[in-house]
Formats: structure tokens, sequence, C-alpha cells
């Protein structure tokens, strides 16, 4: 694939983002996804084929790093190090795909009318992952025993929130838009709230 197509293709699904977390998916036109991203609007059908397509396009771009952001379950053994970076990736998305964070959230609040199923699959083994992987840690007394599907809601709620409700969030703090330094205030205190609050624990040193 070209630079030029790869760069087009961004271009446009940025742009997309943007206009379906505004209006909608019925309510977007082609037309405005072209105007935003100072393309001609042929150039959405040449590169997407559709606007069904570009709207799966968008739920792609924000599901990709939805279901990447798992990687540190996978990669460290101790709880504090996993959730730590989890929480980290999870605001990362927020702070990087605001737009498409809000389409995926109007889509999900929707009732998933568009979400192809094999992303939704995808998603549902992520998150029989990251249950068993807490599970463990509790059988092993690595942590509290609490509900783990309830307490990734948690976590997802308040991560995605900085994205999904970024109006009430930069009202509250009376700015414009949020910086690196709030999301890492952010990230502090979720972690602190969750490896605190479920008395999460590090392995014990071998």
């Amino acid at each position: 694939m070209s630079r030029i197509r790869v760069k087009n293709e961004e271009i446009i699904i940025r742009a997309a983002s943007r206009v379906f977390a505004e209006n909608g998916y019925a309510a977007t036109k082609t037309a405005a996804i072209a105007e935003l991203a100072e393309l001609p609007k042929p150039n959405i059908y040449y590169y997407f084929g559709s606007k069904e397509k570009l709207y799966r396009a968008v739920l792609e771009s924000v599901t990709e790093p939805l279901l990447a952001a798992s990687a540190p379950f996978i990669e460290y053994r101790d709880p504090v190090m996993a959730l730590t970076a989890y929480i980290k990736s999870k605001l990362m998305i927020s702070k990087d795909y605001p737009y498409a964070s809000k389409v995926f959230a109007s889509e999900i609040m929707h009732g998933a009318p568009h979400l192809p199923e094999d992303i939704i699959a995808r998603l549902s083994e992520q998150t029989r992952t990251l249950s068993a992987k807490l599970t463990d840690w509790m059988g092993q007394g690595l942590m509290a025993p609490v509900d783990a599907h309830h307490l990734l809601f948690a976590i997802w709620a308040s991560t995605q929130t900085y994205a999904d409700f970024n109006w009430q969030i930069t009202m509250a703090l009376g700015k414009e838009e949020l910086d690196d330094d709030d999301f890492e205030r952010a990230a502090q205190v979720i972690t602190r709230l969750v490896i605190a609050g479920c008395g999460v624990q590090s392995l014990p040193a071998s």
C-alpha cells in the first residue's frame, strides 16, 4: 500500500470519526466528511467504497487499540504492573482517539447495530481473558476477591470517560482541552483507586 493511500485513509478516518461522533451514523453525509478532510467527495468512495465500510473503519480504528490495550495482562505476571500499564493504555486511547471513542460508545449505547460480528467476538474473548487473569490473581491471594467483570467495567468507565465526556471534564477543570499532565494525573488517581481498593499486591520477590 502506497504512503499516499495510507495518509489519505488516515485523514479520512480522522475526519469521519469527528463527523460520525457529532452527527451519528444516520445523519452523517459523506460530503461533510470530504469537506472536513479537505478531499474530493469521490475519494471517500474510492478508498472505502461506502459510508458503511467507512463507519466500520472508524470503529476498527479504536477497537484495535482497545484490543491491544490488554497486552500488559500477557506481558506481566505481576498484577500491580499489569493493571498500572493497562489503565495507562486505556487512558491513552481516550487521548489519542477521542472522536472514534465517542463513535464506539454511541454504537454500544444503541445496541451495537453496526458493530461487525468478528469485532464483537474478539472483544468478548478479550473480556473472558482479562476476567480469567484477574480471577487467577485473586486465587493466588494477590488481590481481594471482587467480581472480575465489574472491576473491568469500572476501569473502562473511568478511563473512557475522558473521551466520551470530554466536554464535562474540560468544563469542570476550566480549560479548553486536556493536556498530557491531565491524563497522567488521571492515570495516577485511577490506578491508586484500583490497586488500593482491590488490595492488589506485587508478586513476592524471588
